[in-house]
């Protein structure tokens, strides 16, 4: 405070005495007075005279102002004029017209006033217990001295915030206002919040703070929308950018499938306003930040193949074709999918398969090349290309395969019709222009990076250099070339073109010892690089002369000595006569050295601000610092230590081919272990869903067998009812013997019954004849002339006649009272039967009611399915009635709360439009009584507009107050 009164008394422009006072006096009110209007007007002045006086007010008001704030929160008024007047004493962004001295200091008092206010940490808390107020009034200055705070001192304020409980919870509700210039404040609020805090990120993005910003960001038009996309943009970067935690829950929340909205940007594009190339911009940054190099490589490769599956590289691919887009928007586009590519085989075999929208279609890695060797076109755009190129084909076999295939003989289109990648590589190799040089040179290494097949292929690529000329090989060129050095005269850096040259023909013969018998094949490379390194030459030269030296450290270390006058042991010698060890170690340590070597090795990107900065490639820098050491190790060996070297080398070659091939098998029964378990898990899965349905087939046979057993034991009840009512005492007590008696009995009488017939048969046969034998042979005549023995027998025949018809009536009344009795006993038995069955039968009878039973069962179940899908349905039916009934409640709710908010907003109304008229009508009174008493004094009263005497009045009247006051 002392410090703050010192600065007070050595400002320049300091206040009058009278001013000073006025303060002093108004911060005495604020603090003794009574009456809440008193206090309510003392710190409306101070407010007015805060933006004038800062420092004064500051010094001397700011801790009656935190006083207001905890004691008179039941007014909104007043809490809302002290928050004002603290943000006025604390804030920098007004605009003051002051000089460059004045406003630093004035950024100082701000830091200084702001220390002051949270060196009590209940200060920040208490302004966030007065942000949950939903008075407009007294919520948006919160939001906006609370900003102030954290711009002023951001660290120490995130800290008090982040120790209060449901402190950044707080905040977060301000998303969810309805009111936008407090919604947008608070995305001001939370970006000053959640910078460089990892812990407030973790925490915003945990209370649900992506979803809400994407819903602003869709609401307010995506790209075509206004400053407040921006903002939300801003805080998404400060959420998601070196946070692996909020990254993650970003892609495991279906976030970047929401993103792809954003780039649907047509062709036909009526223009491009600032804004949203300034939103697009940001949208394209953030898709950086969630695949950016430096992430984790998994979360890195996760968030890539999303991008590819929601079709945003698609669309990313879309924009990189269209016509008409702003080169800074295509710069960041293609720098974008870059980084989108890079590295995930699934996305750069899409990328390579996109075509340009052209006549015939080209590939899109084609057309990106012609501009990328195009002098024409801006820097930052071949710069963008170049990293695109260099995306493509990193940990891309296949990709760098496809490109060096375009050089090869039996590849090269013989018409001309299309040019080719390698085509436009060796025209950008070859071109006068330095930078185009370069470029391309750096995109042939990148096509054999870490690739010895294709290092060797491109050994056979021969290059026509003018016509009645043999063909010379691309690595003789090359060499070539460099060898020339400044003779051709080239637009651009001297050292751009060798430097470039230099580093393709080192990443070329690494690791390749084939390459290298080629390089060293031509008597004169030697000797040029031996003379390269040994002369002294200016600043400039010495990179050339470090990249010669790591160029013929390359050609010694992965010599295989197929060249008597070139093998290692030679090499080395030659350097120590014509160089010297030292000298030459010094001068290759002259590359690591270079003052753009160590900017070129933090990142992949080839990021310059002037093409003279062209200088290093990230990946070769890799390869210096690999190789840098073992080359100084093998200069400094001796022949017999190369010797043992080599037979170590052997030795660890037919190890690790050994280990190789071990490897390789196991990998096979590694694959083969896997197709195992997955047949193991494929069996299991089976397994258990036929002991499934077997457990179901077992219970659904147990209900079968229990509704068997149920209706069995009805079924026998009702038998047992029937026979106990069909014979009376006799069926209950009858036996299986007796039936069987019955039985026989019956049978004898059949066959009695069938013996008599027959000898009633006989007896009809006997009276026919009888009777055919009276009618032919007699007459009367006959009869009296015949003998007495003739009538005799003709009377005896007559009695037995008479005999056997009576005993044949007699018979005939037998054989039907037997019938009877045989109709009654069948009936008898086949009650019986029914009633209690016979063992041989019983099972017979058993299985026919089983199939019986067991139909009814079947139908009976196919009814119960059915009943079950009718029940299903209607389920399903009042499912879909339930959800609408909830949305429609819900609906109804959200209704009634809006109605609730807008009748307390009409009561508020209503309540200050009573009070205004109270207001008035007072003041009339007082006018009233004014005026009659000056015409009881005697002094004319004129009558005026009332409105303008009011006014008057009232300013008469405050200017007495305040002089009483004063």
């Amino acid at each position: 405070m002392n410090f703050l009164r010192g600065v007070m008394g050595g400002q320049s422009a300091g206040p009058q005495h009278t001013e000073a006072e006025t303060i002093q006096k108004l911060c005495d009110r604020v603090a003794s007075s009574t009456l809440l209007d008193d206090r309510r007007n003392a710190v409306r002045a101070l407010k007015s005279l805060s933006k004038k006086y800062r420092l004064e007010v500051g010094i001397q008001a700011m801790e009656h102002l935190i006083h207001v704030l905890q004691t008179d929160r039941s007014d909104s008024e007043i809490i809302a004029y002290a928050l004002d007047t603290l943000y006025n004493i604390i804030s920098n962004d007004e605009e003051e017209e002051v000089e460059e001295n004045s406003t630093r200091q004035s950024e100082d008092l701000g830091s200084q006033f702001t220390e002051i206010f949270i060196k009590q940490p209940e200060n920040v808390t208490l302004l966030l217990s007065l942000l949950e107020e939903f008075d407009f009034h007294v919520r948006w200055p919160g939001v906006r001295l609370l900003t102030s705070l954290l711009k002023q001192l951001g660290p120490p304020v995130q800290q008090i915030i982040l120790v209060s409980p449901m402190g950044v919870s707080k905040l977060m509700d301000l998303l969810a206002d309805s009111r936008e210039i407090i919604r947008n404040d608070g995305v001001l609020l939370l970006q000053a919040l959640t910078r460089s805090n990892g812990a407030i990120q973790k925490i915003v993005a945990f209370e649900n703070a992506f979803e809400r910003l994407l819903d602003i960001i869709t609401e307010e038009g995506n790209s075509d929308g206004g400053i407040v996309v921006e903002d939300c943009l801003i805080l998404l970067q400060n959420l998601l950018k070196n946070n692996n935690s909020n990254q993650n829950f970003f892609k495991e929340g279906s976030y970047i499938q929401r993103m792809k909205a954003w780039f649907e940007v047509g062709d036909e594009n009526p223009g491009w306003s600032a804004q949203k190339v300034t939103n697009l911009h940001l949208m394209l940054q953030l898709v950086r930040v969630l695949v950016s190099p430096t992430n984790p490589p998994g979360a890195t490769s996760s968030c890539q193949k999303a991008m590819f599956q929601c079709g945003l590289l698609q669309q990313l691919c879309t924009i990189l074709m269209a016509t008409g887009i702003p080169a800074d928007i295509l710069t960041e586009t293609i720098n974008t999918v870059s980084e989108v590519i890079r590295g995930c085989q699934v996305n750069q075999d899409y990328f390579a398969s996109v075509n340009a929208p052209s006549n015939p279609p080209r590939p899109a890695i084609v057309v990106l090349l012609m501009s990328m060797v195009n002098e024409r076109q801006p820097f930052v755009l071949r710069c963008a290309v170049l990293y695109c190129f260099q995306c493509f084909l990193y940990k891309n076999e296949k990709g760098q395969g496809e490109i060096v295939a375009t050089l090869l003989p039996s590849t090269i289109d013989a018409t001309g019709n299309s040019v080719s990648a390698g085509q436009l590589l060796c025209g950008g190799l070859f071109s006068t222009d330095s930078l185009s040089n370069w470029c391309a040179a750096v995109a042939l290494a990148h096509a054999l990076q870490g690739n010895a097949t294709q290092k060797e292929q491109l050994l056979r690529v021969q290059l026509a250099t003018s016509i009645g000329n043999p063909p010379v090989s691309l690595l003789q060129q090359c060499t070539n070339i460099l060898s020339q050095g400044d003779k051709i005269d080239r637009r651009g850096s001297k050292i751009q073109t060798r430097v470039g040259l230099l580093m393709l023909l080192c990443t070329w013969l690494s690791n390749c010892p084939i390459a290298v018998t080629h390089f060293l094949h031509n008597s004169a490379n030697v000797p040029f690089l031996t003379g390269q390194i040994a002369e002294n030459l200016g600043e400039e030269e010495q990179l050339v002369q470090g990249l010669c030296a790591l160029l013929l450290g390359i050609s010694i270390y992965f010599n295989d000595n197929s060249l008597e006058n070139y093998t290692k042991e030679k090499l080395k010698q030659l350097i120590e006569k014509r160089i010297g060890k030292e000298n030459y170690i010094e001068k290759l340590g002259f590359i690591s050295k270079h003052e753009l070597y160590s900017r070129a090795s933090q990142k992949p990107q080839p990021n310059f601000p002037s093409p003279e900065y062209m200088i290093f490639d990230h990946e070769f820098t890799k390869l210096v610092k690999e190789l840098e050491g073992v080359i100084t190790k093998a200069i400094y060996k001796s022949s017999e230590e190369d010797k043992k070297e080599e037979e170590v080398k052997k030795t660890l070659e037919q190890h690790d081919n050994i280990v190789t091939h071990y490897k390789n098998m196991i990998r096979e029964q590694d694959l083969q272990l896997e197709e195992l378990k997955q047949q193991v898990s494929t069996l299991k899965c089976q397994n258990e869903q036929l002991q499934t349905a077997v457990t179901q087939q077992a219970s659904q046979i147990q209900q079968h067998k229990d509704q068997y057993n149920l209706l069995k034991v009805q079924l026998g009840k009702d038998n047992h009812h029937q026979g106990s009512h069909s014979d009376g005492a006799q069926v209950n007590g009858i036996q299986p013997e007796e039936i069987s008696r019955l039985r026989e009995e019956i049978e004898e009488l059949r066959s009695h019954q069938v013996l008599l017939q027959s000898q009633l048969a006989e007896k009809d046969t006997v009276i026919e004849n009888l009777r055919s034998s009276q009618v032919s042979g007699m007459s009367e005549q006959a009869l009296a002339t015949c003998s007495p023995r003739d009538a005799e027998q003709v009377a005896e025949l007559k009695q037995e006649l008479s005999a056997l018809k009576s005993q044949l009536c007699s018979q005939s009344l037998e054989i039907t009272r037997l019938q009877t009795e045989n109709s009654e006993l069948q009936q008898r038995a086949e009650t019986l039967a029914k009633s209690v069955p016979v063992e041989g039968e019983s099972e017979l009878v058993t299985a026919a009611k089983t199939t019986d039973v067991e139909g009814r069962l079947s139908a009976l179940l196919q009814e119960t399915k059915e009943l079950k899908n009718e029940i299903k349905a209607l389920s399903e039916e009042r499912t879909a009635i339930q959800k609408q009934l909830d949305s429609s409640n819900s609906t109804i709710a959200i209704l009634q709360t809006e109605k609730d908010k807008l009748y307390l907003e009409v009561t508020d109304s209503k309540k200050e439009q009573d009070d205004l008229l109270v207001l008035l009508a007072d003041q009339d009174q007082k006018i009233l009584s004014l005026k009659s008493k000056l015409k009881d004094l005697g002094h004319p009263v004129e009558e005026e507009d009332e409105s303008g005497d009011q006014e008057d009045d009232d300013d008469e009247l405050d200017d007495g107050d305040r002089d009483q006051d004063i």
